[in-house]
């Protein structure tokens, strides 16, 4: 068995008030892009009044070396104009569509609602159809949320239907708030899994220490093999008001593969010099 890990430096950084500079970015995703990751998060092309940290994407992304790496570049971006900007990027394989079934949360992350979210997935498809990229769907709120909007897990089922439909094939669920449970991550991946089976699912979670290993435990007994983390847990997503719920910790996840004997491609030889660095950009404690 082998986990394919996407690494999200944009995750641990977006929330940041403190703005890193843009050769401090690329030198941190440089030293990641040695460790092996499947794929690198590695910026955004949104609102810069939204997420001021992200407001120099392109230029990170100018300074990126994938000369020596099969790790693939992805970027996030949320409307017409972010996706042009996204897709025009040599260095960038992967754009990532920040969807969701809460209405409310549509709202606040994208301004738009449902309607307007299928037709922003259709305009992504299309444009990376033309620019030869692959498109990344994340259902956010994916296991319920904390507007009292209406959920139940037949609603995810229900949403990925009509995203297959259109000719989505790369989907991960996403629990930014924490509220995931063992139980539910199962249900949810068993069925989507079993009837859609070239597709790739994956899972975006926010949790805790103690949680983190049930719940990546439940997603992989479910047939469930992409993961997203982050270094150290760092960053929670600034438009839920849930900042505090870590990220998926790398080390965690990948501690998790190595006592059950699952496969991932990280070069363990790397790691150091990504937790020295790693240091030196946030300054943390490892």
């Amino acid at each position: 068995m082998n986990l394919l890990i996407t690494e999200s430096p944009r995750d641990a950084m977006q929330g940041l008030k403190e703005y890193i500079p843009a050769q401090t970015k690329a030198d941190y995703i440089n030293c990641l892009l040695k460790a092996g990751f499947d794929i690198i998060d590695a910026g955004s092309f949104v609102s810069e009044k939204a997420i001021p940290q992200m407001r120099d994407t392109a230029e990170v992304l100018s300074k990126l070396d994938l000369t020596n790496t099969s790790t693939k570049i992805m970027v996030l971006a949320a409307n017409e104009k972010g996706f042009e900007e996204a897709t025009s990027q040599e260095v960038v394989t992967w754009l990532a569509f920040p969807f969701s079934i809460s209405p409310t949360f549509l709202k606040l992350n994208i301004h738009a609602d449902l309607l307007q979210g299928f037709k922003l997935v259709d305009q992504a498809l299309n444009l990376c159809l033309q620019k030869g990229k692959k498109l990344k769907v994340y259902i956010t709120m994916a296991f319920g949320n904390p507007y009292h909007d209406d959920y139940h897990f037949d609603m995810v089922y229900e949403l990925i239907v009509r995203l297959y439909s259109m000719g989505v094939k790369y989907i991960t669920l996403s629990d930014i708030t924490g509220v995931a449970t063992p139980n539910l991550i199962s249900r949810i991946y068993s069925k989507i899994i079993l009837n859609y089976p070239n597709v790739e699912f994956g899972l975006h979670l926010h949790t805790t220490p103690q949680t983190y290993y049930v719940k990546v435990n439940a997603a992989v007994d479910a047939g469930c093999r992409s993961f997203d983390a982050v270094i150290n847990g760092m960053g929670g997503c600034p438009m839920t008001g849930y900042e505090m719920v870590s990220n998926l910790n790398t080390f965690e996840l990948l501690y998790y593969c190595d006592k059950n004997k699952i496969d991932t491609k990280i070069n363990n030889k790397a790691l150091p010099e990504v937790i020295k660095k790693n240091k030196e950009v946030f300054k943390t404690i490892t």
